[in-house]
């Protein structure tokens, strides 16, 4: 078995800068990311703020902006997998602003490797973590003040899963299906939802690539990074479904 010493993190629990941050934020924004990347973005940037991601999109009219909610005047759409995942992105600069998942990255921009996870990108994102042979781990649980439990049990398993490569998802997966955050897309409480986001959002493993977060610039910009020996075991979808599933995986 693989040593890593890890923490469980609320954002506002952030003290120090971690040598190594796992951002995670299932339902929904780094499972939205990850949908970006699989339809063509080349880069998200995470805005700070709502103005900011306004700012850029008017400094950069061809950027595609979104934001957690209803839709808004100068956004073009909004943080749900499922809505994202009919739009094509081939080449194009996404601008993310939400709640909690990119307030997350934000707090640890700093650190000198900052990923950001969720349930889609599980595994290649425990592979990076077990290449890179980090010993000490952060990860930032983003939803409800650190108590969202889709995001806790996502760490977790994420960080089981880079240590003992044999660990089974079921139980994990369960927990995230029955958290408060599923209910609440499910019953329509939050807006700006697909009626699909909740089983998208608990797709384990869909896309062969983790994502990387580093400042470029001053702005923060996630990037996706293929793990090849990911792909192997990750199903492709049917014919029926093509239009909806990766159009490609991010270069290394």
């Amino acid at each position: 078995m693989i040593r890593m010493d890890t923490r469980f993190l609320g954002i506002a629990e952030l003290v120090d800068t971690p040598s190594v941050a796992v951002v995670v934020d299932v339902m929904r924004a780094f499972t939205v990311a990850a949908w970006a990347f699989a339809q063509g973005a080349e880069k998200i940037v995470l805005a700070g703020s709502l103005d900011e991601a306004l700012a850029l999109k008017a400094d950069n009219p061809d950027w595609v902006a979104l934001k957690d909610g209803p839709p808004a005047p100068g956004f073009d759409t909004v943080n749900s997998p499922g809505l994202l995942r009919s739009i094509d992105l081939g080449g194009r600069t996404v601008v993310q602003k939400t709640t909690a998942g990119t307030v997350g990255a934000l707090a640890v921009k700093d650190a000198p490797l900052v990923l950001c996870a969720s349930f889609v990108v599980a595994e290649a994102t425990a592979q990076l973590l077990r290449a890179r042979g980090s010993d000490s781990v952060t990860f930032v649980v983003t939803g409800e003040d650190g108590q969202a439990d889709e995001d806790l049990a996502c760490a977790q398993y994420i960080a089981r899963r880079a240590t003992e490569p044999g660990t089974d998802a079921a139980g994990f997966l369960r927990r995230a299906a029955q958290s408060r955050a599923a209910a609440e897309l499910a019953q329509g409480v939050r807006q700006g939802v697909h009626a699909d986001d909740v089983g998208l959002c608990l797709e384990l493993d869909r896309f062969p690539f983790a994502m990387v977060a580093t400042l470029e610039d001053s702005l923060m910009v996630l990037r996706g990074r293929a793990v090849p020996a990911v792909g192997s075991h990750i199903r492709q979808p049917s014919s029926s479904s093509a239009s909806t599933g990766p159009r490609n995986s991010p270069a290394p």
